[in-house]
């Protein structure tokens, strides 16, 4: 059996839309094969046609699994064959204990009653099969990120999966977590179990896949051997043009200082110092950038500044001289403070809401004072829709049904309507393509050129060194390094993020 799973002319429409077109790809027992292409490209569609989610008869082709004809009609089918997909949203019930959710919706019973003997057994086998040391009876609310990551894995594991489908795992990981998530798939992958990876991160598809394969517009673009490629032309293939460079030029200049916080500290709900003691300032016509790891602060000093964060805060903010009070996120907005969270879905959209409204949800006072004005709506919304080049087919679209990229352009659309005077951009580019990461990096320098303070918070250091014009770096709630653009590498920056300057 040279081959454990194979797609072979997918064709998947939607009203409208082609969402994949005569797609064929394999993936090899033991192998690791990289799915790229950029948001819209058709690797969702993919990956739910996979796992059951869009059944055997709602999709034109053919899947084989060692073999044999697949007809899945739902998850559960996918899963009974060896086939588990662990998405980007993970699917784990966070108020039940870890051993429970390693067997949701496969609890072992007799005569009506759960094998709990039987259930805590299995999931001391798979936590430990992966290297994982976790009380099994903790909630899952209470792990990180990462470790939520590992019991999806652990849960896959427990349906003897022989194909596991990972979509952008380390979006939320610091590097030592995906670290240790790539020895468990490298592990997985000694073992025999196929892995087909995505992601936008294509130092990781570089370090981890044996083969890659492209899509673009939902169509196979090539498959090669990862020694056989480089990063410019699987970008090339991505994008269907050369990107020589991952980063626009600049051309800022530097004026006066706008934004000065002073003798700045954040405290957790016990009185603990997150932030302690933080002094900067941001002129206008530069980006700075913030750079740590998890932990170092970077968050909570940016939703402090914001009015977000719930707990205790001192120290003094002023613009252009002036002292700003911000006791909460409405004084922020009326002072002309703009915040973009790292988590676009949570705390940035109403996924359940239309573009158009969206993009007005935070400057609705400007829409009218007792009454909505429902033309001046559309007319302003329809304006930022343009200006930050969201691709929807109107403004009545469903915010959900957007890319990743086009979501986030949304979000800064929002922003961008309350004219704001500091922009601060946590994690802008994760979960999104090279190709709609340029187009969000020209959009940052267009905020700086205009005068806007603009703080870039990111954790992919190679983009923190490529859009800021100066750096700070924060470790255990403190600023540790400063450095203006160009005068340091990602190896002197990383080494004072991790105390190792």
């Amino acid at each position: 059996m040279e081959y454990i799973l194979e797609v072979k002319n997918l064709t998947k429409e939607f009203p409208g839309v082609k969402a994949l077109d005569n797609v064929s790809i394999n993936v090899k027992p033991g192998e690791i094969l990289a799915l790229c292409g950029e948001n819209g490209a058709g690797k969702s569609t993919l990956i739910k046609v996979l796992s059951g989610i869009y059944p055997h008869g709602n999709y034109n082709g053919e899947v084989y699994y060692k073999g044999k004809l697949v007809k899945n009609n739902n998850v559960k089918d996918a899963e009974a064959l060896g086939i588990s997909t662990i998405f980007q949203e993970l699917e784990l019930i966070k108020d039940l204990s870890v051993r429970e959710n390693l067997f949701l919706g496969d609890l072992p019973t007799r005569l009506g009653f759960v094998k709990w003997d039987e259930v805590m057994a299995k999931s001391v086998e798979s936590v430990r099969e992966i290297g994982l040391d976790v009380d099994l009876e903790k909630n899952v609310r209470e792990l990180s990120v990462a470790q939520q990551q590992m019991i999806e894995i652990a849960k896959a594991l427990t349906k003897n999966a022989e194909v596991l489908i990972l979509d952008e795992p380390t979006s939320a990981l610091t590097t030592n977590e995906i670290g240790r998530l790539f020895e468990l798939i490298n592990q997985l992958k000694a073992q025999g179990i196929a892995c087909i990876y995505i992601s936008h991160k294509l130092d990781e598809v570089f370090e981890l896949a044996d083969r890659v394969t492209v899509i673009r517009d939902g169509k196979h673009i090539e498959t090669k051997d990862i020694k056989d490629t480089n990063r410019n032309e699987l970008i090339s293939m991505m994008v269907g043009r050369k990107l020589t460079n991952l980063f626009p030029e600049q051309h800022l200049e530097k004026k006066e200082v706008a934004l000065e916080v002073k003798n700045y500290s954040v405290l957790d709900a016990n009185g603990k110092k997150l932030v302690d003691d933080v002094s900067f300032n941001v002129h206008r016509g530069e980006v700075v950038g913030f750079f740590g790891v998890v932990g170092a602060g970077r968050t909570e000093l940016m939703s402090a500044l914001f009015g977000a964060h719930k707990w205790g805060k001192s120290g003094k903010v002023l613009l252009d001289g002036k002292e700003l009070k911000i006791n909460n996120t409405q004084d922020a907005i009326k002072n002309g403070v703009a915040y973009v969270s790292e988590d676009r879905k949570a705390h940035g959209l109403v996924l359940g809401m239309s573009v158009g409204h969206n993009i007005t949800l935070s400057s609705l006072r400007k829409m009218g004072k007792v009454l909505l004005n429902n033309t001046k709506e559309i007319t302003e919304s329809q304006e930022y829709m343009e200006k930050m080049a969201v691709k929807a087919p109107s403004l009545e679209t469903i915010a959900s049904s957007l890319s990743g990229g086009n979501q986030q352009k949304v979000v800064l659309a929002k922003w961008m309507l309350t004219n704001p005077k500091i922009l601060i951009l946590d994690e802008p580019t994760r979960g999104i393509d090279v190709a709609v990461k340029y187009e969000i990096y020209n959009i940052i320098n267009r905020f700086a050129e205009q005068g806007i303070v603009v703080i870039l918070v990111s954790s992919e250091l190679e983009e923190i060194l490529g859009v800021s014009t100066r750096t700070i770096v924060m470790r255990e709630g403190k600023i540790v390094g400063e450095f203006d653009k160009g005068t340091a590498t990602q190896e002197f920056v990383a080494k004072y993020a991790t105390g190792n300057e």
